[in-house]
């Protein structure tokens, strides 16, 4: 069911394949054509995409979800799920609260100040997915960190059922999470909506949250005209375990991703054949007692690895490389070799952290790049919706004592009026 890719001859960190969707039309050109269509058209195109792709045929007014039903959703799903947002938002916050950076003004010269001041984006809209499941827990990983760092409005896109509604968890944790402004719209669509706005869908600064393909393309279109978050495609997990970590956990980890579906990479790195022998033959018995065991057999088949190293330095070259979504710890003296990561969303440390907690009430967020991306990316916190602006302010005598390097640097680059704009003000 893994692949087994063995590693151990080389002198390079191993690479490992993601799988690639393989469809007849490129799904790049259908997103272009939805957010076209949206930009130009409005409601009238959210309304026919979203009876295209979705099955309800709404009305201009219903695209809107009304206040009133995203309180009451709150008294419709089981007291214990709220009980669990309400812990999962509570310990998001926290962390968000340490995030959370200073101004800083630097006055040590005497004659100048440089500093920056930190300010939050005045709008942000958050794309919770459907389809598959429902993802309440994404409304409070997206939300909090917004409300910490000071964004006024939060607007939540999320694709209905063939009725027409919003799950009632997503609108649930909406109520836990103080947002009061939902739009029953989903896909590319959603994003294109949130971007340029339409008759019912406010414009907003930025758009963050994890989707499929189709919402992934959508944001890059858009990227520019509003800011994105860091690219959430399928997830990935690459696992670093020895012979100390319990075999039947470790296959238990690969199936917990695996359920999210399709295209998603499950990679077992180890420097001991054994262990990945006993989890591949684990593996088996715990795919078969689940509840999807075909479907989940199918995404091993084409995104389980088992991949063989030489040595505990060369399975964190190969998990650098790779730069998962979550990279889980598994081995003795796991906590002492942080310093080896280089690339990965969220690391789970030690055979009591799996990951599942992270995407709930672990305290760190579950939205993370994927795709190769956190090589360059980091998962979603406070400092995605903060900008930070520069401001200086000199006195007459940091002026002169800069002037001539301003005059020469400007010369050497052709800006004559730049010198000018500084000399003219030392001209008395």
């Amino acid at each position: 069911m893994l692949e087994l890719i063995d590693g151990r001859e080389q002198s390079t960190p191993v690479h490992i394949p993601r799988p690639r969707a393989i469809t007849a039309v490129d799904p790049s050109e259908i997103v272009s054509g939805i957010v076209d269509e949206v930009r130009m058209r409005g409601d009238d195109a959210l309304i026919e995409l979203t009876a295209k792709f979705d099955g309800p045929r709404l009305t201009p007014e219903e695209i809107r979800v009304p206040e009133d039903v995203i309180s009451r959703a709150r008294s419709l799903v089981r007291p214990e799920l709220i009980d669990a947002l309400e812990v999962m938002a509570e310990r998001l916050r926290r962390t968000c609260e340490q995030q959370m950076p200073e101004e800083w003004f630097d006055r040590s010269t005497g004659d100048e100040v440089i500093g920056e001041l930190i300010r939050p984006l005045r709008r942000v809209g958050v794309y919770v997915p459907g389809g598959r499941a429902s993802y309440p827990s994404t409304v409070i990983m997206a939300s909090i960190p917004a409300q910490v760092a000071g964004v006024g409005q939060v607007a939540v896109a999320s694709p209905p059922d063939g009725r027409g509604e919003v799950s009632e968890a997503v609108l649930a944790a909406c109520s836990v999470a103080g947002v009061s402004e939902v739009y029953r719209v989903g896909g590319a669509q959603a994003i294109a909506a949130l971007a340029y706005g339409t008759t019912t869908v406010r414009p907003v600064d930025k758009i963050v949250g994890p989707g499929n393909i189709y919402v992934t393309l959508a944001k890059r279109q858009v990227r520019g005209w509003v800011g994105t978050d860091s690219e959430a495609g399928p997830t990935e997990i690459a696992i670093i375990a020895d012979d100390t970590a319990s075999a039947d956990v470790l296959a238990a980890d690969i199936v917990a991703q695996a359920e999210h579906g399709p295209l998603g990479t499950h990679a077992l790195i180890t420097w001991q054949p054994e262990v990945a022998e006993r989890v591949m033959a684990l593996l088996e018995i715990e795919v078969a007692r689940h509840e999807r065991p075909e479907e989940l057999e199918n995404t091993l088949i084409e995104g389980g690895r088992a991949v063989l190293v030489r040595d505990q330095k060369h399975a964190f070259e190969t998990s650098n490389l790779f730069a998962p979504e979550h990279l889980q710890l598994n081995f003795e003296g796991a906590w002492d070799s942080l310093e080896l990561v280089r690339n990965a969303g969220s690391v789970f440390v030690g055979p009591f952290t799996p990951v599942p907690v992270g995407d709930y009430v672990g305290g760190t967020n579950h939205v993370l790049p994927s795709g190769g991306s956190a090589r360059f990316e980091s998962g979603l916190g406070v400092n995605d919706f903060l900008k930070r602006i520069y401001v200086s302010m000199l006195d007459e005598s940091a002026l002169e004592r800069m002037s001539p390097h301003v005059e020469v640097l400007a010369e050497a680059e052709g800006l004559f009026g730049h010198a000018r704009a500084v000399s003219r003000r030392l001209e008395r």
